[in-house]
């Protein structure tokens, strides 16, 4: 079936020439500091409006891994010590998380070739990829590709530039990592709703990822293997700017976080996805597996509106979110991490999707 339907896109003599890259492992790591969701918003509750206790208990989310012991965040007076903890943090994290994909591919580190790094959560100079590669032994020559900015989508995007990657390297194997830690940039002197609904919905954790081009193949094969990337889509929409980020000042990052956010996928995600899949002559139909950034309970219920699909299509990125909030970017590798452990079925379809600041969607077509 893929063959044939590929067969009807402008780019399906591109994609049989050039081959598909694919992910040959997965991993995630978190911190031991592990809290669920009460105990979170007890220790945030006393700077936050009524009622935010109970809206706490209806997020969807039930526990979350936090980068430092709770009773440590007031202590963060302001950016500088807070961008200190996260470098330590992001590095150790990210250092497992690599690891741990790296053996769940039977590859060694100096095997790989380029790294592509997201995180929105914390500034450093050189990026958290120059710590790693040394602490995790990557080869001096290794090309770094760290990406900023991006927020909730830089997941999907990421991936999405690993495939472009290993288009023009078949040859070669690219790594994955995102770092976000959410909680350090929390401020807590701020009770707008946007930033009361981040403290209810985020969390910390890192995600890798690791792909081999077409022509590379792995010594050992992996226990569950992960899908070929078929084809990418990037969609940016002009004047939403303001929809949601980071707004940047001497105390940190604030979050911006409209109420169009759930409106964005309503209006546009349907459309988006309908004209990709159809460009490769595709349907919702033909989607096995929907691998899509948990981005909160209105968003995943956007989604499933917008989109046909499944009603239990999204259970791995409810129970994402249940068990470690919203981790940014890192959070739809979880969701692909959990659907590589489940094992799709061979010969099957899946599509990847994020949203995120810009505005911007990015979509990935999967194949198993």
């Amino acid at each position: 079936m893929t063959n044939t339907a590929f067969s009807r896109s402008e780019n399906s003599a591109a994609i049989r020439r050039g081959g598909d890259p694919r992910v040959a492992g997965t991993a995630v790591a978190f911190t031991e500091h592990r809290y669920n969701q009460d105990e979170v918003a007890a220790e945030l509750t006393s700077f936050a409006e009524p009622g935010f206790a109970r809206f706490a208990r209806t997020s969807g989310v039930e526990y979350r891994n936090l980068a430092l012991p709770l009773e440590r965040y007031p202590q963060l007076t302001d950016f500088t010590e807070a961008n200190a903890a996260y470098l330590e943090v992001a590095v150790e994290l990210g250092e497992q998380a690599v690891r741990r994909a790296l053996a769940a591919a039977h590859l060694h580190p100096q095997e790989v070739d380029a790294i592509v790094t997201v995180s929105s959560t914390g500034v450093a100079v050189a990026t958290i990829d120059a710590w790693i590669a040394s602490a995790v032994g990557l080869r001096p020559d290794v090309k770094r590709i760290p990406l900023f900015g991006l927020g909730c989508v830089a997941g999907a995007a990421g991936l999405a530039r690993v495939h472009d990657y290993l288009r023009g390297f078949p040859g070669h194997v690219a790594l994955l990592l995102s770092v976000e830690l959410c909680s350090l940039t929390l401020q807590r002197d701020d009770t707008s709703i946007p930033a009361l609904i981040g403290v209810c919905l985020f969390g910390d954790g890192a995600a890798a990822i690791v792909a081999t081009g077409a022509d590379r193949v792995p010594a050992g094969l992996p226990l569950h293997p992960g899908p070929r990337l078929l084809a990418t889509r990037s969609r940016l929409f002009a004047d939403t700017i303001d929809v949601t980020g980071w707004n940047v000042s001497s105390s940190g990052f604030q979050l911006v976080m409209s109420r169009d956010v759930p409106k964005m996928a309503d209006d546009h995600l349907g459309g988006e996805v309908d004209r990709f899949l159809a460009d490769h002559g595709l349907t919702t139909a033909d989607i096995a597996t929907w691998v899509c950034h948990p981005g909160g309970p209105k968003v995943l219920d956007a989604m499933s509106n917008a989109i046909a699909m499944p009603p239990d299509a999204l259970r791995h990125n409810w129970q994402s979110m249940r068990d470690y909030g919203n981790i940014s970017s890192a959070s739809v590798l979880d969701v692909l991490d959990r659907t590589v452990s489940a094992g799709p079925a061979a010969g099957s379809l899946g599509l990847m999707l994020a949203m995120g600041p810009g505005f911007a969607f990015e979509l990935l077509l999967l194949g198993w």
